[in-house]
């Protein structure tokens, strides 16, 4: 009993050893809260005493889909509801006078992106809160659908944004089964019960309906960037929907965002819109997840960057089955 005891220690040393790699490792053993309700964190604080007035910085970060994310050994969060939970936070604390919504998302699923602006839009309308927009490296497709429901949007000079359209990608494995000898037979209600399914090639009038939603789901994205950015206009905003992405010269030439600068000048920007001169800036957390600053994100474990060469399949691709995206697509996990 004894040496099966010292040989499970000493696997599980070696275990530990391997997942850890060659580099400094240190191992953290500590006690944490039973509840998983989110926390604050102060990153930032003007000066002087008795600062009672708070800035929120809700960070979105990665694809937006409404499902939860995992790794290998960790338990992830699906970014829909974390979303949603610290709106709530934010709306429930009287001392909260505006929300920065820090964005790093090429975007995600249709549903997903306008779950999320509309409980943004709820957000603004039950509070009389403002919002400002900031995004960091990429606010691509869902992520400028979700910016566009905030009172304005700030993008960092290196950032780009924009992706304004609708995809949905699917495959066909009808060749590959072919030459092996296998054939795929569906007993359906109608012949477009089988819509969009990789076992046979797309047929001329399945192409029409998903082009018919993709074209109702487009005109929806329009809708939404004419509603937050009136400075637009309708034949112009068509122009520029085309699918491009803009940096953020070109964004504010084009009247995409208002204005050029860093996470520091969106709390700044808030905190103007809020008729405050002097904040508490706070982000939102589970127990354990240390905020250093406003760049701190409380779901990077889940978009921590791997391996150069990646042969996980990303989210929207390793789905069980199509779907329609606001994604600007070389930026996925």
């Amino acid at each position: 009993m004894a040496k099966g005891h010292v040989w499970f220690n000493t696997a599980l040393l070696l275990s530990l050893v391997v997942l850890a790699g060659c580099g400094p490792t240190a191992f953290r053993i500590e006690l944490v809260p039973t509840h998983q309700r989110l926390e604050e964190t102060e990153i930032q604080r003007d000066k002087g005493i008795f600062i009672r007035d708070k800035i929120a910085v809700i960070d979105v970060d990665g694809l937006l889909i409404n499902k939860r994310k995992s790794g290998f050994m960790r338990e992830g969060e699906n970014p829909v509801s974390l979303f949603v939970e610290k709106l709530d936070k934010a709306a429930s604390d009287r001392r909260v006078k505006a929300v920065v919504l820090r964005l790093n998302s090429p975007g995600g699923t249709v549903a997903a992106s306008d779950i999320m602006y509309h409980s943004l839009r709820e957000f603004k309308r039950k509070t009389g809160k403002p919002v400002i927009a900031c995004i960091l490296g990429v606010g691509c497709s869902g992520a400028y659908y979700l910016a566009c429901g905030s009172d304005g949007i700030l993008a960092q000079p290196g950032g780009v944004t924009g992706s304004i359209g609708t995809i949905m990608q699917t495959f066909s494995f009808a060749g590959t089964m072919e030459k092996i000898g296998v054939k795929a037979v569906a007993i359906k209600s109608g012949n477009l019960k089988d819509l969009g399914s990789p076992l046979h090639d797309l047929r001329e009038e399945e192409r029409k309906v998903l082009e018919g939603i993709i074209n109702q789901f487009f005109e929806q994205f329009l809708t939404v960037v004419h509603e937050g950015r009136k400075k637009i206009g309708e034949q112009k905003l068509r122009e520029l929907a085309d699918g491009r992405v803009f940096t953020a010269e070109e964004a504010l030439q084009e009247k995409l965002i208002d204005k050029i600068g860093y996470p520091a000048d969106g709390i700044e920007w808030a905190k103007e819109t809020a008729g405050i001169e002097k904040a508490r800036v706070v982000m939102y957390h589970r127990p354990l997840g240390h905020k250093a600053n406003v760049y701190g994100s409380a779901t990077s474990v889940d978009d921590a960057v791997g391996a150069l060469i990646n042969v996980e399949l990303p989210d929207w691709l390793s789905s069980n089955g199509a779907q329609f995206l606001y994604l600007w697509q070389p930026l996925i996990e």
